[in-house]
């Protein structure tokens, strides 16, 4: 599995837990017994087909995706009916318009028909069978407009000389019918994507004011590092601006076509293969990555984990074979010139596009954000620290030393009359492979695979609750 054995959660619906297994397998279970009730083989684990996002329950059905972009895996999402587990629909990233569910007529991409074979024929040949698209991230739902919103991976192989053409629809944000699964509409985020920004972050639904006008609104950080923000209703770009200062990759992305205008001094597929593309902002694992954002109503601020790192990039030549990983670079990241701190937790103004307030810390932010009512917000830092801010200017007003570094998400929850605000520590997947792997020194920065330098002189590995208990 690429990026470590992980499993993002698990889904309660019609008194089953539905759980995605990393064999990519889905099963019910009875909530009350843990009888098994129905099984499923959503993939082939022979061919790379892993599962490790949480499935979603809307209506009657559940939705799972697929991981596996390292492999070569064709992405896509399934509905399953929660009854049965018996397949309802299956909608792929790439390929035919049959397979990815789209209407050449009535889907649509800026407002315009996306048009026939919009897929193939943005790849060469049969690349799409092994085009990535992968939907391993997060998944949301609107019950007033029946839509299911979600996002798609990087297209393999991360060489891009390999695979000329936009690469459509992967790095790509859908709208699709979860009754049928048809698409509504579609906008790709990263066309030909050069830089494994993969799009599957979370697609956060909030009405609010956008350039003035009221707004049933999509908001969306991207790994590339622009914050977008869309009309969930018809998929229109409303704004797309940078929420990292030092993202170099792109100038900005245009309103009337919304492709991002790329630098070609960073872009790795104009270097061509076996050249090193230096200094490019951000580094493959994103402006932020699978750390969620949150959204206050009371504010109407989001509140943004983010990293602050760059990268050189060296793509090589690489041939498919099922099962086994299917790359085609190689990567070294660092923070950016004249910067020492690797990440920041920032404040976003999604209708304009532009950042409120932004506090600095010395290595990523990797968990997710809570916004609460009494206008605090929480979030956690690698050296360990369970922080709380004030919403609307961020100045720190608590701090707590949990026994390791925190990648988890804070919640909150109330017991026996009581708020509870709760995090599980404790380091894994990219964040934490360094120290896995005791990578330590200073000369091993930040490596091929996300390790951090020296963050084992700030914490340690192993998993711990810590629970808080809010005064009255």
């Amino acid at each position: 599995m690429c990026c470590d054995t992980v499993n993002r959660g698990v889904a309660y619906g019609d008194g089953k837990i539905i759980l995605n297994q990393a064999d990519a397998n889905v099963v019910a279970l009875d909530a009350k017994t843990g009888k098994e009730l129905w099984k499923v083989q959503n993939g082939d684990a022979k061919k790379g087909e892993t599962m490790t996002a949480a499935p979603m329950v809307v209506k009657d059905k559940v939705l799972v995706g697929i991981s596996g972009g390292e492999f070569g895996v064709q992405g896509r999402l399934t509905a399953y009916n929660l009854a049965d587990g018996k397949m309802a629909w299956n909608a792929y990233s790439v390929g035919p318009d049959d397979q990815i569910l789209v209407d050449p007529n009535k889907t649509t991409e800026m407002g315009k028909p996306i048009g026939k074979d919009s897929s193939v024929k943005t790849w060469q040949g049969d690349q799409w069978k092994t085009g990535g698209g992968t939907t391993w991230g997060w998944y949301s739902y609107d019950p007033q407009l029946n839509l299911v919103y979600y996002g798609t991976g990087n297209p393999s192989t991360w060489n891009p000389v390999q695979r000329p053409g936009d690469n459509k629809w992967s790095m790509t944000i859908f709208a699709r019918d979860p009754d049928t699964g048809m698409a509504k509409w579609v906008y790709q985020m990263t066309p030909h994507d050069e830089w494994d920004y993969d799009g599957v972050n979370e697609m956060i639904l909030a009405d609010i004011p956008v350039r003035g006008q009221p707004t049933k609104a999509l908001v969306h950080f991207d790994r590339n590092g622009f914050g977008y923000t869309l009309n969930r209703e018809t998929g229109q770009l409303l704004v797309a601006e940078k929420y990292d200062p030092a993202v170099n990759w792109a100038t900005k992305v245009s309103m009337e076509t919304g492709r991002p205008e790329v630098v070609k001094q960073y872009s790795t597929g104009a270097s061509g293969e076996d050249t090193n593309t230096q200094n490019i902002c951000p580094a493959a694992l994103g402006s932020k990555d699978q750390q969620p954002s949150a959204f206050s109503p009371k504010t109407g601020i989001f509140y943004v984990p983010t990293n602050q790192v760059c990268m050189d990039y060296e793509p090589f030549k690489v041939s498919y074979t099922a099962g086994q990983p299917y790359v085609g670079a190689t990567l070294t990241m660092y923070p950016p010139k004249g910067k020492d701190n690797l990440g920041n937790f920032i404040a976003w103004d999604a209708g304009q596009g532009k950042i409120v307030w932004s506090n600095a810390e010395p290595f990523s932010v990797w968990s997710g954000a809570l916004a609460t009512a009494g206008d605090i917000v929480f979030y956690g830092t690698l050296e360990g620290y369970l922080k709380a801010v004030d919403a609307q200017t961020g100045k720190e007003l608590y701090r707590f030393k949990t026994p390791s570094g925190i990648i988890g998400n804070v919640m909150t929850y109330v017991h026996n009359g009581k708020q509870q605000i709760a995090v599980l520590s404790g380091i894994g997947g990219w964040a934490g492979i360094g120290m896995a792997a005791g990578l330590t020194k200073e000369t091993d920065g930040l490596g091929g695979v996300g390790a951090y330098k020296a963050l084992s002189n700030y914490t340690q590995l192993g998993g711990v609750l810590t629970v808080f208990s809010l005064p009255d």
